[in-house]
């Protein structure tokens, strides 16, 4: 199979639960809640925690609260639109939020907030590509796909309040065994 159709995946525990890493010879290409492998193209998938340990430790940094930006590459996937709207989200500052009408603004569409709102709900790298950091123009929460209760989690956490799933979670690979 040639490399450039490879797909290595691997299932990390975090604070949130289980999360689905997919990573191309060019970068990251997902990062979705709950550790289930899509049906679709699994041929292509071939399981590998080497190949995505790197991105398993700046993950685990984050949620520790010791990395603001995510350095390794990412490998998005989308229509033009949708890659200058995530390409929007990485520019929100680490513990900063914005509404989906200045995020419209941000990419040239002031009108298209609902297009704005539909590219983050196709974000194919959550966290990473940080949709949880857009919030409704009343400052309300709006949706999420882990859920509110994870975007809240990750939003106090960004503003140094780490809520207390986070306090005593250590990656498996610093467990030691009793």
């Amino acid at each position: 199979m040639p490399e450039a159709n490879k797909i290595y995946y691997y299932r990390m525990q975090s604070p949130l639960g289980g999360l689905l890493l997919a990573a191309t010879g060019k970068g990251l290409c997902r990062l979705q809640f709950g550790a289930q492998l899509a049906a679709r193209n699994e041929e292509l998938w071939i399981e590998s925690g080497e190949k995505l340990r790197a991105w398993e430790e700046e993950l685990s940094a984050y949620f520790r609260g010791d990395l603001r930006e995510f350095t390794l590459p990412l490998d998005l996937r989308g229509t033009p639109f949708q890659l200058r709207c995530w390409e929007a989200l990485r520019r929100i500052p680490y513990g900063k939020t914005c509404s989906y009408g200045e995020l419209a603004q941000r990419v040239g569409s002031p009108r298209a907030f609902r297009a704005v709102g539909q590219a983050n709900h196709n974000n194919p790298v959550a966290i990473v590509v940080p949709c949880h950091r857009v919030i409704g123009a009343n400052g309300t929460l709006t949706g999420y796909g882990g859920g509110l209760s994870l975007k809240q989690a990750l939003l106090r956490l960004e503003a140094g309040e780490p809520p207390s799933l986070f306090s005593t979670w250590q990656p498996a690979w610093e467990k030691t065994s009793a």
